[in-house]
């Protein structure tokens, strides 16, 4: 018994030790990691942790903008394959919009249509969008501006545009399931800003396409910068209000007292809102009759940068599956708005699991799968 206690004060001890290590290494961002998802009954990052986390009110107009639903609204079931694959990967949300109404509708798991579940790397795409609207506005020049009019420690070739197509030349480490990555500080610790002005161009900027979450994190520093507004403030004014969204949406921070919003990831919203970006999209930045960002914005984000990686343009995935010029907002747990402009097409899903490529082809099974079925669904009511 005495060995027993022994051995439980020496791993108590150990554990104390371990600890202050961390914490002085500046590692104690890991307890949070481990308190917000282990003991929650997840391995990582989930789709409604936003109670875990500080967040920023993006905040909605007192005039909501109804969805119209088409005419054929939900008179087509989905295909089988369809329905076992929401199962499978535990979809919350599957909406198809075509000519600009709502032609598809459901909710799974418990979710329904004003559940507020993770962007995760959607904000992403809506970073870029609001560095666009920040050119049209006048808070930024063009996309060739130097990051260091902004942040002066950082390289002079280092550009906005770079940050947006992922060609920055950063050091930050884009791991997701390595407690000690860039991302994952990034996630849980309480100091983001002080975080990414650690880092530095330790590649040409400009020359290469490498996915780096801390890119769109300093964009959006520049962002708050240049407009004098947080991130959540500035999406609110420049497309959360024009766009009637039905209800506010939360954007996490690092922390009440920095208040510096995660731009790489994590605002929670629901399908139908996340669906009007891709209405505004696939219509080149028209809502109804007023131009809300330039076309030609959306022309230059949704074509590659660079023809070595076609995947990829300003804040856009992007394919040409079935022909199609195809782009999209991506999230880590197959979250998606796919847009096919010529087919007057906007596909979205949320949920908890994905399909990964097995092949190295940059774009996932599901997505592809979900273009599909989609696809079958339509021709079925034709």
């Amino acid at each position: 018994m005495k060995k027993l206690f022994r051995g439980l004060l020496l791993f108590i001890g150990f554990l104390f030790v371990a600890s202050l290590i961390l914490y002085i290494l500046g590692y104690g961002y890991i307890f949070k990691g481990i308190s917000t998802t282990y003991f929650s009954g997840h391995k990582t990052a989930f789709i409604d942790d936003y109670p875990y986390f500080d967040n920023h009110v993006i905040q909605n107009s007192d005039k909501v903008q109804e969805w119209p639903l088409a005419e054929a609204y939900n008179e087509v079931d989905a295909t089988l394959t369809l329905d076992s694959l929401h199962s499978a990967l535990e979809t919350a949300a599957f909406l198809i919009i075509k000519n600009d109404s709502i032609w598809f509708e459901k909710y799974y798991n418990g979710y329904d249509k004003i559940s507020k579940t993770n962007s995760f790397s959607m904000a992403k795409s809506i970073v870029t969008t609001l560095m666009f609207k920040a050119i049209q506005d006048g808070h930024l020049e063009n996309i060739n501006q130097p990051v260091s009019d902004f942040f002066p420690q950082f390289e002079k070739k280092l550009t906005i545009g770079d940050l947006s197509s992922m060609s920055s030349g950063l050091n930050w480490n884009e791991n997701y399931y390595n407690p000690f990555a860039s991302t994952a500080r990034a996630y849980f610790d309480d100091d983001i800003r002080e975080q990414v002005l650690e880092l530095k161009v330790v590649e040409a900027p400009g020359k290469e396409f490498k996915y780096l979450s801390g890119n769109t994190q300093l964009l959006g520093m520049v962002l708050e910068k240049a407009t004098g507004k947080s991130l959540s403030e500035y999406l609110s004014e420049s497309f959360w209000k024009p766009l009637g969204m039905n209800d506010a949406g939360l954007w996490q921070v690092d922390s009440e007292e920095s208040g510096m919003e995660k731009a790489y990831c994590c605002i929670s919203s629901n399908a139908r809102n996340f669906g009007k970006f891709g209405k505004l999209f696939i219509n080149y930045g028209k809502w109804d009759d007023q131009q809300i960002l330039d076309s030609a914005y959306i022309a230059k984000a949704s074509k590659p940068r660079f023809e070595e990686t076609p995947h990829y343009g300003y804040g856009f995935w992007l394919s040409d599956y079935k022909n199609k010029n195809i782009f999209y907002m991506r999230g880590v747990l197959g979250q998606y708005v796919i847009m096919i402009p010529e087919d007057d097409l906007v596909i979205v899903r949320l949920g908890r699991k994905l399909i990964r490529s097995t092949n190295g082809d940059k774009h996932y099974k599901d997505f592809y799968m979900y273009i599909d079925e989609a696809y079958k669904m339509l021709d079925h009511a034709s």
